[in-house]
């Protein structure tokens, strides 16, 4: 029986060692990635966005190694502000964050994020939710206050801390991560909660029936019985932003441990803030974008998904339009060469070629293989950029070389998502029309035609460049 194929060890920085480890599945196949999603109150911001657009990096990167990924996305359809917008708007729950949902995923394929396995809503796991809540207070790990909340005795877990490097005696409040008007209802006020009783006054008609009483459960419960559920109680690698290290992800790895006896996550990682023109993203400050923003003042998908994960991701990225500018003549700048090559027809010996992609692609490879060292990898495409483009000045890229240079591209972009190789497709008969009489209005010096006619295009979308070869249509990008 032939053994398979061993996978390339792949090295990412473990928020719960501080230490750059080696990644390996538990199944040595296939990696359980658990990343956690938005809260469907609103848009998704592009702070948000920072963090998905890494989480689908990982997740390409991954596949590109050769392994297999069951990714689950949690959505957070039930919380304080979901129900706050539901009571307001007088509606379901589920009609009011419904067009959230729905938006947030036309987002992901605005932004080439690729779907993940699951994507379970909250609350379709209320009774997985109740049973981890059970068995947490049959354990003594958890217990019921006076209101009727339950909520977690940190104490009963003496590892509590070990993620966000915390020490209990440390925590001066509570460590919920929610409003509470019953804190001081609690054994110790760093105890969270796990279920909160019902208050008509705040969740109005919005609530579940449990062994407890009426209510809903807590924002950590809902990711630990979604994770454990859909991936098992152990898994390989759970994501998020930094801001969810303490106290979501701590408290989750409390009550899933807790319940299950088992490590809870293999490896824990997390991507920095992102801020705007150095200062931190807020509607009062008036710099403030949600994607759909930034797709209203004329950029795409791909640029917005460029410079999102143009950073490494342990760094803190400043967005600014002129990054975004900057990410745009990137992006037009590949295009123009994915064209060029595109459009070589000559025959000739290529002699060296193989040896520049093979040495190019070891150098994109590798930096993956370092902690997600995108930057080196798009130090490495552009290196490239700028040889293939060199040999083409001088003639000396065959058809067949610039075949295998778009053939590793497009190998590539199953990790970036961005190059855009979409120019391929027919442009229709009408616009070639249009740029055959501005040519004829040119050669017949019918200038104010011309003009006319490359108006009429750009308002179509599209450039009209003039080469060697004639005029031919770009896409406005």
């Amino acid at each position: 029986m032939m053994q398979p194929k061993p996978k390339t060890p792949l090295l990412l920085f473990n928020t719960e060692t501080r230490q750059i480890e080696t990644i390996a599945p538990f199944d040595q196949n296939c990696f359980r990635l658990y990343t956690c999603g938005p809260t469907i109150y609103d848009f998704a911001h592009i702070g948000n966005f920072r963090t998905y657009v890494f989480e689908d990096l990982l997740r390409r990167t991954l596949r590109f190694f050769g392994y297999r990924v069951i990714q689950t996305m949690n959505i957070t359809d039930v919380d304080d502000k979901t129900i706050r917008g539901a009571i307001q708007k007088k509606c379901s729950l589920n009609e009011y964050t419904e067009p959230f949902r729905k938006a947030f995923f036309e987002d992901l394929g605005t932004l080439h994020i690729e779907r993940a396995e699951h994507c379970p809503a909250a609350t379709d796991y209320i009774p997985e939710m109740i049973h981890l809540i059970e068995t947490l207070i049959a354990k003594g790990c958890a217990y019921k206050s006076q209101n009727g909340s339950i909520y977690f005795k940190i104490k009963s877990f003496p590892s509590y801390g070990r993620l966000s490097h915390l020490h209990l005696d440390e925590l001066l409040v509570n460590a919920s991560g929610e409003n509470e008007a019953d804190e001081y209802d609690k054994e110790n006020i760093a105890d969270f909660v796990l279920w909160k009783a019902y208050d008509p006054s705040r969740d109005g008609s919005i609530f579940w029936e449990s062994p407890f009483g009426p209510g809903r459960p807590g924002w950590h419960i809902e990711c630990s019985a979604m994770a454990m559920k859909l991936l098992g109680e152990t898994i390989d690698i759970h994501c998020g932003g930094v801001d969810n290290i303490f106290p979501h992800h701590e408290n989750e790895i409390a009550q899933s441990e807790s319940y299950s006896g088992h490590r809870f996550v293999r490896h824990w990682v997390h991507v920095e803030h992102l801020i705007v023109d150095h200062k931190k993203m807020s509607k009062s400050l008036n710099n403030f974008y949600t994607l759909r923003d930034l797709l209203n003042r004329g950029y795409t998908g791909a640029q917005v998904r460029y410079l999102l994960l143009s950073t490494h991701y342990r760094m803190q990225l400043n967005f600014t339009l002129r990054g975004l500018d900057a990410a745009k003549a990137s992006l037009q700048r590949l295009e123009d060469l994915i064209i060029r090559l595109q459009e070589i027809d000559t025959n000739g010996s290529g002699d060296g070629i193989g040896e520049l992609l093979s040495s190019a692609d070891k150098g994109f490879c590798q930096a993956l293989i370092d902690d997600m060292n995108i930057s080196a990898a798009l130090a490495v495409l552009f290196d490239l950029v700028r040889e293939l483009n060199t040999l083409s000045d001088a003639n000396c890229l065959s058809q067949s070389d610039a075949q295998k240079a778009l053939a590793l591209l497009k190998k590539w972009d199953e990790v970036l998502g961005v190059l855009p190789f979409d120019q391929e497709e027919t442009i229709s008969h009408e616009l070639q029309a249009l740029l055959q009489r501005r040519e004829e209005a040119r050669q017949t010096k019918n200038y104010p035609l011309s003009d006319q006619l490359r108006k009429e295009i750009l308002e179509r979308g599209y450039l009209i460049e003039d080469t060697s070869s004639g005029a031919r249509l770009k896409k406005k990008r």
